[in-house]
């Protein structure tokens, strides 16, 4: 195997050094003075009383205000829920088996305490999106050099999160110990990825959640990565996307995933028709658990666009929110769903308080529906969204540290009432993705958690159009 030198985020030392003094001293001066401005903010948020939490149905924030831990790989201690130990404390409880459905898997920590179990005989499966299935540490130098700058600076990540001494090149010995697939592989893990059905892995297998001994069931926002979990691992500054992770113990809703999962599975073979991912899977309507006095609703897309937009998970959810009475609030990675949009707007219209931020990235595209929300045609900057429908100045996009994206992907109705898990609400997750929709009802304790993550979020979120946009407006 060749191991090949690599540079950091300023490249050498010496790279850093004239990039710097390119600056200029005034220069040098404002990135220190707002470096140290970040530094300052991300320590000295108040820190807040624990929440209560629900007995079957717990959950965690991995920017929580309440909570500090010291990551595991940077070392930095920070406030939030450390969302990896609450994994690997799930994986090390395990007594018969773990079946786990993630996009993209990277931490080492995590693999290792799966390979710990399977080597103590538990039986453990692993189904990965296919882009992600691949250990990056097999990649040539022909294949990176074809990457694109976000693939590029995601391999650039790995390859410090890998290298434990600094000294430029993987060694075998560091790959064993920090490449999360490796791990796996070499622990003779079972893994399979979305081109199991013998199909070409088109749309996403977006899961993202675990299933542990039948009963204990685990459903993040986030994938198992730096960049979702902690931060990047070479910006102090970050502290990782916006994430959740719901805890839930419950036999019959692990039932639920566990045949889902199998659908996915198959006979465990690559290629075989036995797996079924996204459009190949049978319909598979919302099912309704009752999980103590909690009734929780599960539902996996893609549903088929044969059936009707009601039955989809997009549609599950605008049943959900047609029924506020008071109050919605959104925190969505993407909101390009114009149907739901136009249900927020006729919310609004009846008086229901709306408010929402949606990742910098997607909120201001074309295709976005929050500039729907907030009265423009994001077709075309000269028209209102529409004749009947209110702008809204509760929308925006919140302010994260350079780097850092709203993952999340859940509402609050009415401070009762949750809607999470994988899905973003987008026609791509309704019909092409394989995702998990959770809805939480009428459980205030648990709305309360999303609550405060939420009012976190919009006490600094920018609302409603920026100027950028406001100027190119005829």
């Amino acid at each position: 195997m060749k191991f090949r030198r690599f540079s950091g985020a300023f490249g050498t030392s010496h790279s850093s050094l004239l990039f710097i003094l390119a600056l200029g001293s005034i220069g040098v001066a404002i990135f220190c003075g707002y470096w140290l401005w970040l530094q300052f903010q991300s320590r000295t948020q108040a820190q807040l009383p624990s929440l209560p939490q629900d007995e079957s149905v717990q959950v965690y924030f991995n920017h929580d205000r309440s909570v500090n831990f010291t990551e595991p790989y940077r070392q930095k201690t920070r406030q939030g829920t450390d969302l990896a130990a609450k994994l690997i404390a799930r994986i090390d409880s395990a007594q018969s088996q773990i079946d786990v459905a993630v996009q993209e898997f990277q931490l080492p920590n995590i693999a290792r305490a799966l390979a710990t179990k399977s080597q103590a005989g538990i039986k453990v499966r692993v189904i990965l999106e296919h882009n992600y299935s691949r250990p990056l540490s097999e990649l040539t130098a022909a294949e990176t050099d074809k990457f694109t700058p976000r693939e590029q600076d995601r391999y650039q990540q790995f390859q410090q999160l890998v290298d434990i001494d600094r000294n430029g090149i993987l060694s075998q010995v560091e790959i064993n110990q920090r490449d999360a697939l490796v791990i796996l592989r070499n622990a003779r893990i079972s893994i399979l990825d979305d081109t199991a059905d013998g199909s070409k892995g088109s749309g996403l297998m977006h899961h993202k959640f675990m299933v542990v001994d039948g009963h204990q069931v685990i459903v993040t926002s986030a994938n198992w990565t730096m960049s979702d979990v902690y931060g990047d691992i070479d910006r102090p500054d970050s502290e990782g996307n916006q994430n959740n992770l719901v805890q839930i113990d419950s036999s019959e809703l692990a039932a639920a995933f566990t045949t889902e999962f199998n659908l996915m599975w198959g006979d465990g073979t690559a290629g075989n028709p036995n797996s079924q991912f996204k459009a190949r899977k049978p319909a598979r309507p919302l099912i309704e658990v009752s999980v103590g006095k909690t009734l929780i609703l599960v539902q996996f897309s893609p549903t088929s666009q044969q059936q009707t937009w009601e039955n989809t998970s997009n549609g599950s959810i605008g049943k959900l929110l047609s029924t506020s009475q008071q109050q919605v609030d959104l925190a969505l990675f993407v909101f390009s769903e114009h149907a739901l949009g136009n249900i927020l707007q006729i919310q609004s219209q009846r008086g229901i308080k709306v408010r929402g931020i949606v990742d910098r990235q997607f909120a201001y595209r074309d295709y976005s529906s929050a500039l729907t929300l907030m009265g423009i045609d994001p077709n075309n900057l000269c028209q209102a969204a529409g004749t009947n429908l209110q702008s809204l100045d509760t929308i925006g996009v919140p302010t994260l540290p350079t780097g850092d994206l709203l993952h999340h992907k859940f509402a609050i109705i009415d401070r009762r009432t949750v809607i999470t898990g994988s899905h973003n609400w987008s026609n791509a997750a309704n019909y092409h993705n394989d995702e998990t929709l959770l809805i939480i009802q009428d459980n205030p304790t648990v709305a309360a958690h999303f609550d405060r993550e939420f009012g976190r979020l919009y006490e600094h979120a920018v609302v409603g159009i920026p100027a950028r946009l406001k100027n190119k407006r005829c």
